[in-house]
């Protein structure tokens, strides 16, 4: 089990590589059978592992999107991260697919289980409804 500051590390490291656009590195970061318990993006397989196709659709509809790290804490195995998340809706996504060329900014919680190295559980708070606004999209109905 690494340290608390190594799991942060992780975490840290994780973030650079999805800023940078450096999807092939994500293995070195994620395992490959992550839990991902939120559901990153609607489209996405609900399997393990599947938070790497999640990210790579959120990149590809969010082309200059940014999750900035406000905030990494760490105990244990666990590391929870305060983001700021920012955007502009320029490609194809599973909810909206026409881009709408608008901005959002948005705060989000994470809260991932690092075991061995790497991350293995993914969860996350994000206000879902000030990003839907601010894209212009249509808040989802249930049915």
């Amino acid at each position: 089990m690494l340290s608390p500051m190594a799991n942060k590390q992780v975490v840290a490291d994780f973030f650079r590589a999805i800023n940078e656009r450096r999807l092939d590195d994500l293995p070195q970061y994620m395992a490959l059978d992550v839990i991902d318990h939120n559901k990153i993006i609607f489209g996405e397989a609900d399997e393990p592992g599947a938070a790497f196709d999640g990210f790579r659709q959120q990149l590809d509809a969010f082309g200059e999107g940014v999750m900035q790290p406000d905030a990494l804490v760490a105990e244990d195995d666990t590391v929870v991260a305060r983001l700021t998340v920012t955007g502009t809706h320029t490609g194809y996504h599973p909810r909206m697919p026409e881009p709408t060329n608008r901005a959002f900014e948005v705060e989000q919680i994470w809260w991932f289980t690092v075991t061995d190295g790497k991350i293995s559980e993914i969860r996350a708070v994000s206000d879902r409804l000030g990003m839907f606004l601010q894209l212009g999209w249509p808040w989802p109905t249930a049915g």
